[in-house]
């Protein structure tokens, strides 16, 4: 279903977000680092559909370098998971918006390598100003929310080191994983009305570390 980028897509996705329950708190999250990412919307380039921002990270971080990921990173001390995605935002794409663009946040995901990210909504109108820091991000795409609603977009296996689905995003003759993928994949099925969870979606191994 297309999605022209426009006042009527932002209030139907913010209404999709505020429909949606979270899960409670998970008692184990103290031990965890917290994190954020924001799954910004913007117009997708090519006609007027809306699209979400995906970066492919720089090839000389020291973690997870040269993978698919959405704009974000640890939470600072005393930073809230939105703010940490704004300033995330702000930091690798030059992209400066306010909480007044945030339509609402899926459920924390726990991560092998011990993260507890919160996935931030936020409505990107000034998204065609993107400067990406090359310290952090190697480039930039719009993916259009057509893409992700596709039934073949996603697909899930198994690994013989869990008893989890793992679960993939195809993307350009390229797969991408948890965290990434869950994330994507909840807010699809955010989008279409589901209350549908990806705590237990399984990451592949070379991300556990």
């Amino acid at each position: 279903m297309m999605r022209p980028f426009d006042d009527a897509t932002r209030r139907n996705i913010a209404a999709a977000c505020a429909a949606f329950t979270r899960l409670p708190e998970d008692g184990a999250a103290p031990s965890l680092k917290r994190a954020a990412v924001a799954v910004a919307l913007t117009a997708a380039g090519e006609g007027d559909d809306t699209a979400f921002l995906l970066t492919l990270r720089a090839s000389h971080l020291r973690a997870h370098r040269g993978q698919w990921a959405l704009p974000g990173g640890r939470c600072d001390a005393g930073e809230t998971p939105v703010e940490a995605a704004l300033r995330e935002l702000d930091e690798e794409l030059g992209l400066r918006l306010t909480s007044a663009e945030v339509l609402g946040t899926l459920d924390d995901y726990p991560t092998r390598s011990g993260y507890l990210i919160t996935p931030v909504v936020v409505w990107a109108t000034a998204a065609a100003a993107i400067r990406p820091n090359p310290d952090e991000v190697a480039s930039v795409h719009r993916i259009a929310l057509t893409t992700i609603e596709r039934d073949d977009a996603f697909d899930f296996t198994g690994i013989p080191e869990s008893s989890r689905r793992v679960i993939r995003f195809h993307h350009q003759m390229s797969l991408i994983h948890a965290p990434t993928a869950a994330l994507i994949y909840q807010f699809r099925e955010v989008l279409a009305g589901r209350q549908t969870r990806v705590t237990e979606l399984e990451q592949p191994v070379f991300a556990w570390k």
